[in-house]
């Protein structure tokens, strides 16, 4: 069972730029959990991330993503993830 639904995401664009979101690879996914666990992730409002992410929604340009916890896209500024370095 995906953690997204795949219909609403054919409607959902980048709150910032609206650009088109596709998800994250499962290990993008795993590798920001990873770094969930050992606090040293944080969102784009500065405070570190707390609880681990079901799945990612990654921007076009593959350089922000919204975390998804349980079917709900978290597509607010503040709760987005840079991916820089992150191999997207």
């Amino acid at each position: 069972m995906s953690a997204i639904d795949h219909d609403l995401l054919q409607r959902v664009v980048c709150p910032e730029t609206r650009e088109k979101l596709t998800e994250g690879s499962a290990s993008l996914v795993a590798e920001l959990n990873r770094r969930i666990a050992a606090q040293a992730l944080h969102n784009r409002a500065g405070r570190v991330v707390q609880r681990p992410v079901d799945a990612v929604l990654v921007r076009a340009d593959k350089k922000v993503g919204y975390p998804v916890r349980d079917k709900i896209m978290m597509l607010f500024l503040d709760e987005a993830i840079s991916l820089e370095g992150l191999g997207a």
